[in-house]
Formats: C-alpha cells, structure tokens, sequence
C-alpha cells in the first residue's frame, strides 16, 4: 500500500485558454478513501487520469509513496481503476474476465485461480463465475470490474464514477458494499463523484474541486458543518444549503433582504470589510430552520416564506418557497433557483401551497461569507 500526493500537478489540453486541474496540492495518506467531488467539468476526473498515467502532467508531479511517477506508463505506477462502463470482455466468463490482467502477466494458473475465487468470495460473485457478463445485472457487472481490479492487488486503487450506471436503489447498496469493501482491504482508494450524497456517505476525506482549482479537504462533517467558502456550502449537501446576499444593518447588527432579517453577531460585524460593501452573504440549511407560530411571527429576526410546494417524504417533509414580497437571490448558484427558501420540517406539518409560514434560524445555524471574496468569515 502507499500514499498518494500531488504537488502543484496542473494538466493543461492542447487549445485551452485554463487548466483542467490548476496546481493541485493534495495529499492521500496511505490507506485513506478520498472522494474527489465537484459538478461537471471541475476537473475531478482530468485529476485521476493524471494519477493513473492516461492524461499528461505538464506542471509539478505526482508521488505514490515516495516514488515520482509523474512520468512513469500507467503500467508501471501499479494502480487499478474502475470505469463508469464496465469494460467487460462480453465473450469472457465472469472467471476469465476478472482473472484476465493476471494472465497477461503471466501469472501461475493456480495463484490466478486463488486470486479469482477469493475476490468472488469478498464481492459474492462465487456462484455467478462461469456467467458471461450478458446474464447479469448492472450491480453484478460493476461487481466483476472490482474483481478485476482487486486481484491485481494495487497500491492505489482509481474508481471513475463507478456507479453512475446503476439505478438509485442499487447505487446505495453497491456505495455501502464499495466502502465496507476498501476498509477491510485497507488499499490507498481515490473515488470520483459528481454525486455529493455519495461522497458524504462513503469517504474518509472529500476534496471538493471547481474549475480546477482544489476548494476544500476535510472529512465529511467538516465541509458540511464548516464550509471554506460559498461554492463548497451551496454544493455540498442535498438539498443545497439557502444562500443569499444581505445588506447590513450595522445600527440593528442584523442582515436584511426584502422582509427578512437576521442577527449577526459581534464578530461577522467585525469581520465585514469596506470591498464587501455594506453587504454579506449569509447561509442556513433546510434543517438549520424552525417554525414560529402566529405569536411570534411578527417579532424581529424572522423569514416569512411563501410556500410553492411541500415534498413529503414520510420521515421528513421539505417546504419549498420563496421570501414573501421578493429580494431573494441565491449566491453562488444559477439563475433558475434564484428564489429558492428550502425548509425541512416534521412530517405533514400543515403547510400548503400559497401559504406564508414563518421560520427562524436554529443557534449554530447560520454561515456567513464575504461579499467580495466569497470566503467564510
């Protein structure tokens, strides 16, 4: 087994005007799962291609454990990856297919035939190895590419979006099994996602990227709880964090946009500076929101929300709305859900459409961000 580390690794495509990956600086300690996260085209992908030798690295370098492997053949740097699409010899048995790099590399029969049969074994595809690949469903399928992967017994194993092609119930069974999986083979595992619901439930670290450029590392809890800045607070989590820009009100020290207002406290007051322009961004989660009855819905410090749906999910509802009166306008996100108030709330707690329900944030609950960089402050 081995660490990972990239070192100011930039990938650059022949034509562009930017890097794919921007200097990346990331260290994976030696059997760790990191999760590489980020929407469409942030470069999480460009990244593990670089890693396993299928992209160039035209800036820094590469090291699996102390090995510089920036310019090694990707047969050379002993990883294994998984794909997105199987890559399965359709003519092959579930045997053939998952024994077939040891054979090509010239492997006694008998060390192959052990190497199958204890992978079948840890993936429970024992009864399934003389199939061909058409007699089995997708979760078998992604099942035999790991099989392929772990007989070849890696330093680093590369999954590329491995799950993309299951549907949602087999996603959650196969992400937990993927995980259980590499804890107990300890193997150096790199997971690249778009799916962030993923990449809370299965890593030990999450590496958020956007453009390229690296925006956070830490463990799931901390990029929910303590997001660096606005980009990480609005991707992470499902539903999306609410995000707006507010004026300051530095005489009240609260926030203000259209009829809502928030208290700041001493220290986010403290923190604004003159390029933020009078204003903040602030940020709370659907669940950071409570519900104040009639009573108190006319005292300071509330956000009246006019409700346009409400999505029952039997254990929880989410109340889907927008400020009542206008001003509110999303951070960091696109103009589509420019008005969009999410509330998680107790089931069938009586909201409907058209109502206006006031709620407050929970203490703890609120995140603020700089106007001018988009920083935590």
């Amino acid at each position: 087994m081995a660490s990972v580390t990239y070192e100011q690794a930039t990938r650059i495509y022949p034509g562009a005007d930017k890097p794919s990956v921007d200097r990346l600086n990331l260290d994976i300690a030696d059997g760790e799962f990191l999760v590489l996260v980020g929407p469409s085209g942030s470069g999480k992908s460009t990244a593990l291609r670089m890693l396993a030798g299928l992209e160039e690295t035209n800036e820094g370098r590469i090291l699996i454990g102390d090995r510089d492997v920036t310019n090694a053949s990707p047969k050379d740097r002993d990883i294994a990856m998984v794909f997105q699409n199987y890559a399965l010899y359709p003519h092959m048995t579930v045997r053939e297919n998952i024994g077939f790099a040891l054979k090509i590399a010239g492997m006694d029969k008998a060390e192959i035939n052990r190497r199958v049969e204890e992978a079948a074994q840890t993936l429970d595809l024992t009864q399934y190895l003389d199939r061909k690949p058409k007699a089995l469903s997708g979760g078998q399928r992604q099942r035999v590419a790991m099989g392929r992967a772990i007989v070849r017994e890696p330093q680093v194993f590369l999954m590329d979006e491995p799950l993309s092609n299951l549907d949602a119930k087999l996603r959650v069974q196969t992400r937990t099994q993927i995980a259980n999986l590499q804890r107990r083979m300890g193997v150096t595992t790199i997971y690249v996602t778009h799916d962030q619901t993923e990449a809370l439930t299965m890593g030990d670290r999450i590496a958020v990227l956007n453009f390229g450029v690296l925006q956070q590392v830490g463990t799931p809890r901390e990029l929910y709880d303590h997001p660096d800045n606005v980009f990480v607070a609005g991707f992470i989590g499902s539903p999306a964090m609410n995000l707006s820009t507010f004026d300051v009100d530095a005489a009240s020290k609260a926030a203000r946009i259209g009829e809502a207002s928030i208290p700041l406290s001493q220290d986010t007051l403290a923190a604004i500076t003159p390029e933020d322009n009078g204003q903040v961004i602030l940020g709370f989660r659907p669940e950071a929101l409570e519900l104040v009855d009639g009573a108190v819905a006319s005292q300071e410090h509330t956000i009246p929300v006019e409700v346009d749906f409400v999505e029952e999910l039997g254990s929880d509802s989410y109340v889907y709305g927008h400020l009542a009166g206008g001003s509110w306008r999303a951070a960091g996100r696109d103009e589509s859900d420019a008005g969009q108030i999410v509330v998680r709330t107790p089931p069938l707690s009586g909201a409907r459409e058209g109502d206006v329900i006031h709620v407050r944030i929970k203490d703890g609950g609120l995140h603020a961000f700089s106007k001018a960089t988009g920083n935590r402050i």
